[in-house]
């Protein structure tokens, strides 16, 4: 399976790189071909312009500015993606990417107020940081969360659960924790 790799952190040495790279490697420990892409390293633009906006249902001129990332996402038949939470939400970084990758005429089409899903990706993971503890998460609602195990879920394959991994209260955890989600990841990625 082609899977597309998403990864979200600016900081080579965190333990959110680390997360990264046990996903990877265990994802091609299983046999799967994984199109790893570091929004990050591959300095991609997350600002939606106006002209951007302007053009948004105009399919295909709104691809014109993202081509490469939405052919990598085309491609894609599993999505996993490793991120930090900040602020109760994906860093902007990743929603940039969601709003002008996951375009009409790309994920979806609509035609006479029907929508119909484009996208051919069976699968999808979500590995999360976050520094709240899992109780305020859910005091503040979780929207990470929701976005990954609904939204995902809707956009690319309804019938399928999303696995959905979480570190909460980064700010502290301790060796023990991090090397338990850790191999909590590596597990899951080889089941992938």
């Amino acid at each position: 399976m082609r899977v597309l790799l998403l990864h979200s952190h600016p900081v080579e040495s965190s333990y959110g790189a680390a997360l990264h790279a046990q996903a990877r490697e265990s994802l091609k420990k299983a046999g799967h071909e994984v199109d790893d892409c570091n929004l990050y390293a591959e300095e991609f633009d997350p600002v939606m312009s106006r002209h951007d906006r302007m053009i948004y249902h105009t399919y295909p001129d709104n691809l014109e500015l993202v081509r490469p990332y939405v052919d990598r996402l085309q491609k894609a038949e599993g999505l996993v993606i490793v991120t930090p939470v900040w602020n109760f939400g994906w860093p902007a970084m990743l929603k940039g990417y969601f709003d002008r990758v996951w375009l009409p005429g790309v994920t979806f089409e609509l035609n006479g107020g029907t929508l119909t899903r484009k996208l051919h990706i069976e699968k999808v993971a979500v590995v999360l940081t976050y520094g709240a503890t899992r109780w305020r998460a859910f005091l503040a609602g979780d929207p990470p969360r929701k976005l990954a195990k609904r939204v995902l879920r809707v956009q690319t394959n309804p019938a399928r659960a999303v696995r959905f991994l979480a570190h909460y209260d980064m700010n502290n955890c301790t060796p023990q924790t991090r090397a338990a989600f850790l191999e909590k990841v590596r597990r899951e990625m080889e089941r992938f």
